[in-house]
């Protein structure tokens, strides 16, 4: 059996996820949508920029408060820092290539004119937070020809490996320059609100999840009204908040047991009252016991 995969975040819902190191900040990543639990991934961010390539199928992907239907042979550009998140298309997998690499990686030097003059001016402009590569664009297509390029080295690398990685990258970073660089100007933004209520309601829920929480505390955290906060919670994650705190328990507590904790200590750490309601909700999220999840799993690395 496929082992199944979770997006691990800090308290912020920044992801945990090494995308490389330091030395060669860049990870290539062949992922399918199905191989997540319930079939999708939700919102988090990151301070490296992502490309991804459809292999097969379809995927629902949103970036800040966009949402986009990728296709097989299309691609996107994931801006630094964006939120993000995918959802499985009528129940299909979808195969697809991530490529992450952090913004230094095109620029080296701190301060350099790599990164004031070509790198900063797109990661900092919130309006180009991403990019959808269409079949019919002949640029666009240049870019996933480029990101197959990058598969392809990861196959059998060559001596210069991590050299062709960076001029490849550099290329399709010259692409996307060039584009947004015909752009109108749109002088320096002010951050979204409603992306920065989103992230602050993302991490105080992330904070609490293992302790009682109540729709008063997240409302009155970000200073809105109970029936605002329900409504704009529900409008970009597609759940209610309650179906949050009791998604990040589940998911947390698979770690638990998975590193052999008993299922009465798993739930009494992921808040849940009692050993027979995180069973129950458990079984609706996981479709087994929490006990038979964890003689199956235990031991595996996540």
């Amino acid at each position: 059996m496929m082992p199944m995969m979770q997006i691990h975040t800090e308290k912020n819902q920044k992801e945990i996820k090494s995308h490389g190191n330091y030395e060669f900040p860049v990870n290539i990543s062949p992922e399918s949508i199905q191989s997540y639990e319930q079939g999708y991934f939700l919102w988090h961010w990151h301070p490296e920029i992502e490309l991804t390539w459809i292999i097969s199928g379809q995927i629902e992907y949103y970036v800040n408060d966009r949402k986009y239907l990728l296709s097989e042979g299309e691609g996107l550009f994931g801006n630094s820092n964006t939120l993000h998140s995918g959802y499985m298309k009528d129940g299909q997998d979808c195969d697809y290539l991530s490529v992450t690499f952090h913004p230094r990686f095109i620029y080296g030097y701190e301060n350099s004119l790599l990164q004031t003059k070509y790198v900063d001016f797109i990661t900092s402009n919130e309006l180009w937070h991403s990019l959808k590569l269409e079949k019919d664009v002949t640029w666009h297509q240049d870019i996933i020809r480029q990101i197959q390029d990058i598969y392809q080295l990861t196959q059998e690398p060559p001596e210069d490996y991590e050299f062709q990685v960076h001029l490849i990258l550099c290329s399709i970073w010259q692409k996307l320059y060039l584009h947004y660089a015909s752009q109108p100007s749109v002088g320096r933004l002010h951050p979204q609100k409603h992306l920065k209520r989103l992230k602050d309601i993302l991490t105080y829920v992330q904070e609490h999840y293992a302790q009682e929480i109540t729709l008063d505390d997240v409302a009155g955290h970000v200073n809105i009204c109970k029936s605002e906060c329900c409504r704009f919670f529900k409008k970009y994650m597609k759940m209610t908040i309650f179906e949050y705190v009791m998604f990040l328990r589940i998911q947390n507590s698979l770690l638990l047991l998975k590193n052999g904790e008993s299922v009465t200590k798993t739930a009494s750490m992921a808040g849940f009252s009692t050993p027979a309601y995180y069973g129950q909700i458990f079984k609706r999220y996981m479709g087994c016991s929490p006990s038979q999840y964890r003689k199956q799993h235990m031991g595996e690395n996540l």
